[in-house]
């Protein structure tokens, strides 16, 4: 009885550690898999995580590209920056010009001064024709020509055109016209203005003053070409054509600054071996400048004849840098 009770426990035991053992493995097996899908889990949300930084990450609104064209016809003015041209030679059509427009393949020009600002709306004259292909710039002008013109946008409102042929570069400044300062390019520009009729007619003296050698002059013209460029002087009686005038005198005429003003002006006239004339000059509009003689007290007023509207090459006024304009200019002026 012992044995077999003894034999009892033994396997009573044994059946225990099977048990244990049974147990044991289920446990760790539910633990397991509880892990694995834990882990799972884990991964499923960290990756889903991720995945939603990158897309965040990486998300980036489209830059809008504009054309050649678009670029061109974003300002209504372009003015052409003559003291920053590079290169030998010219481009008539630039250098003649205070500012173009590019307006649905047609080109505009302001080359006077005489109605800058009110000359075709402020875009001046019509000109020629313009088209463009990616970086490239065609002007088909109606007297100078073909060019073609590789563009360069500096900013955000200048370009640059450059023509290889010549190895020539033109810096344009844009501007919409509400914003455009017609008056400051005006009054900085004046002795081309002077250039801008055959002649000056003298309309009216003043009552005051004292008498003086230019009461006797009637007529002035002032010439593209040396420096500030060459004036004549007619005593001729009033009412005569321009074409029909006797020019008595010739010599050089400077325009200076007067300090804290743009709007007046120092004119010399200079006489040859008679000497220097010296006066104060005033813009009442677009065709009448006033001349105060600064000896005598004595106010003149010229009124302009023969208007001359700058479209072909041959028709004078080439805009030079202050740089080139000193090279060549004989100073006169006292000022």
């Amino acid at each position: 009885m012992k044995w077999i009770s003894k034999h009892r426990n033994e396997l009573k035991n044994v059946n225990l550690v099977n048990q244990s053992s049974y147990l044991i493995k289920n446990y760790l097996r539910i633990k397991t898999t509880k892990l694995f899908f834990g882990l799972a889990l884990v991964a499923t949300l960290f990756t889903s995580c991720y995945t939603e930084v990158i897309v965040a990450d990486n998300h980036v609104d489209p830059i809008p590209a504009i054309t050649l064209a678009e670029l061109v016809g974003s300002y209504e003015l372009w003015y052409v920056d003559i003291e920053r041209t590079t290169g030998n030679g010219n481009i008539p059509f630039l250098q003649k010009a205070f500012t173009v427009s590019f307006r649905n393949g047609k080109i505009f020009a302001n080359n006077n001064l005489v109605g800058f600002g009110s000359q075709g709306n402020g875009f001046g004259i019509d000109v020629g024709y313009y088209d463009t292909y990616g970086n490239t710039l065609e002007v088909d002008h109606d007297i100078d020509g073909f060019y073609s013109f590789k563009v360069t946008q500096l900013n955000d409102f200048e370009i640059e055109l450059f023509f290889p042929q010549q190895n020539i570069s033109y810096v344009l400044e844009g501007y919409q016209r509400n914003t455009f300062d017609y008056d400051t390019v005006f009054y900085r520009n004046i002795h081309y203005f002077l250039q801008e009729y055959d002649a000056w007619e003298k309309t009216l003296t003043s009552e005051y003053g004292n008498l003086n050698e230019f009461d006797y002059e009637n007529y002035l013209a002032f010439i593209p070409g040396g420096g500030d460029g060459n004036f004549q002087s007619s005593q001729d009686q009033n009412g005569i054509h321009p074409y029909d005038l006797y020019w008595d005198y010739t010599g050089i005429y400077n325009v200076d600054d007067v300090s804290g003003t743009e709007r007046l002006k120092y004119l010399t006239l200079d006489y040859d071996y008679l000497g220097n004339e010296y006066f104060e000059l005033s813009v009442v509009n677009d065709q009448t400048i006033e001349l105060f003689h600064s000896d005598s007290g004595t106010l003149y007023e010229f009124t302009g004849r023969g208007y001359i509207q700058y479209r072909t090459a041959s028709e004078g006024k080439l805009r030079k840098t202050k740089k080139d304009i000193a090279k060549t200019m004989k100073k006169i002026s006292q000022f």
